[in-house]
């Protein structure tokens, strides 16, 4: 049979997602909890590769096993979990159901904070410099625009396109934060905290929305900004077609 298992975490202090051998991930910490709890190792596949230092409010794993598992099991699984996991659901699908290949999109949200606040460390991008929101705005449907990212992905990634068809990107004010919401059917490595600290560029008035216009053409990434720092950053959702749990 096979389950889907959906997490939240706080990422700080792991070294991303997905297992790495003498590093402290995600994963290998969900996989650590399923062999305690029901003596049996299982191979999880992920939904979304998070980087080191990123949250999520909604991941998945899904694994086969012959095992019987119900709901009330959650509880046995939460309390041997890291403080920093949460386990939120575990069911059944169908046997061809894959939690990445599956998903129809993703969500991410970015938050940065302008004032200095010491409890949004950590989980904020402290920025503290006068922006333009009407010129980051007019830099997010410029997003809207394209399909092809290369100039916003990490090098070394083992990716057969850069394409990503984009359905939101916005930027909106939450209380005292300022968040980019952006959400497509697939994320490159990199690619959101890339589009937003250069989107900052553009709100700060150090670049032009015609130069972004020719960073993202030029399919170049050392002409976009990488500097944006994991702490923001969040997964927020994993969309799966209509009726898919059933």
């Amino acid at each position: 049979m096979r389950y889907f298992l959906e997490v939240a975490y706080k990422g700080t202090g792991f070294s991303g997602f997905q297992i790495q051998e003498n590093s402290r991930t995600i994963q290998g910490a969900v996989e650590s909890a399923l062999l305690t709890i029901f003596r049996e190792k299982m191979n999880l596949t992920g939904s979304s590769r998070t980087d080191s230092g990123v949250h999520a409010l909604q991941n998945y794993f899904h694994f086969d096993t012959e095992l019987v598992i119900d709901a009330q099991q959650l509880y046995n699984l939460n309390a041997v979990l890291p403080p920093e996991i949460a386990v939120r659901s575990i069911r059944q699908v169908k046997n061809d159901a894959h939690c990445r290949f599956s998903a129809g999109s993703r969500e991410y949200v970015y938050y940065i904070y302008k004032d200095k606040n010491p409890f949004k460390k950590g989980f904020a991008w402290y920025y503290p410099y006068k922006l333009d929101i009407n010129l980051l705005q007019e830099a997010a449907q410029v997003v809207m625009n394209y399909e092809n990212f290369s100039s916003f992905s990490k090098r070394n990634t083992q990716v057969k396109t850069f394409i990503c068809t984009i359905e939101v990107s916005v930027w909106k004010e939450d209380g005292e934060s300022l968040a980019y919401y952006i959400k497509a059917n697939r994320f490159l490595r990199g690619m959101v905290r890339a589009l937003v600290a250069t989107m900052l560029k553009v709100g700060r008035g150090t670049i032009s929305l015609d130069e972004f216009k020719t960073i993202i053409q030029s399919g170049n990434n050392s002409l976009a900004d990488f500097s944006a720092p994991p702490d923001g950053l969040f997964l927020k959702a994993v969309n799966f077609p209509q009726d898919f749990f059933g």
